[in-house]
């Protein structure tokens, strides 16, 4: 799959799938249109794939994306950041328009997913 995952993002996937406490877990990633860059997130732990999902491995880590987000991903950058205004894994998306989110701010194709969004389902 073409994305990237930057070392932030990879600790942090980590501590996810060790606190999923399954050995073979993989980290779901579900990614729709939508939010100021285009994109929103939900990411879980899964013991299994769903059907339909494309199973992949970076870094010895499992990853289950289903069909309708593998198109959205293509591309993109996935980072964390831990700030005082945000904790939880944003997507750079080059191919997504600067856009204004009601904020003043200009912002170059940037989602994020909340760690509230955390489930963990086996």
């Amino acid at each position: 799959m073409d994305i990237i995952i930057t070392a932030a993002a990879e600790k942090f996937i980590r501590r996810m799938l060790r606190m999923g406490g399954c050995a073979d877990s993989g980290f779901r990633l579900v990614v729709s249109a939508g939010g100021c860059s285009g994109l929103t997130g939900d990411f879980s732990v899964e013991s299994t794939p769903k059907p339909g999902d494309l199973v992949f491995e970076h870094g010895g880590m499992k990853f289950f994306v289903p069909t309708q987000s593998r198109a959205l991903l293509a591309g993109v950058t996935i980072d964390f950041a831990d700030t005082p205004t945000q904790t939880g894994l944003v997507f750079h998306d080059p191919k997504a328009a600067a856009n204004h989110c009601g904020t003043g701010a200009t912002l170059p194709g940037v989602a994020s997913v909340s760690i509230a969004s955390i489930s963990r389902r086996h």
